[in-house]
């Protein structure tokens, strides 16, 4: 699901769609893969296809979640960005896909 909501008006009623399973995790901390991500992917797949020299990059939040890090590196994006509290989980996240893609590349 995608919806253009500020990270203000969405702490009114974040809490009550997460105790109902409308939502499964706050929005502004990990990437939607199948809703938001899938609008995402496609952005990056034709931005990528206009310019191959494209620098696609992501900020806040989930800049700093090791799943969303990973999704964005699957579809493209080479730069996250996030707050100070989140850059040891960020520069973590970061180096576990590039080992991971080291291993695989030289396997």
């Amino acid at each position: 699901m995608a919806m253009g909501i500020s990270r203000d008006d969405l702490g009114a009623f974040i809490p009550n769609y997460m105790e109902q399973g409308i939502w499964s995790n706050d929005s502004f901390s990990k990437i939607d893969v199948e809703g938001v991500g899938c609008l995402l992917q496609k952005m990056a797949e034709a931005g990528i296809c206009a310019n191959p020299k494209l620098s696609l990059s992501i900020f806040g939040g989930h800049g700093g979640d090791p799943e969303s890090i990973q999704f964005f590196n699957k579809v493209g994006l080479n730069y996250v960005s996030c707050s100070s509290f989140h850059v040891p989980i960020a520069h973590l996240a970061c180096g576990q896909v590039a080992a991971k893609h080291y291993v695989e590349d030289h396997h």
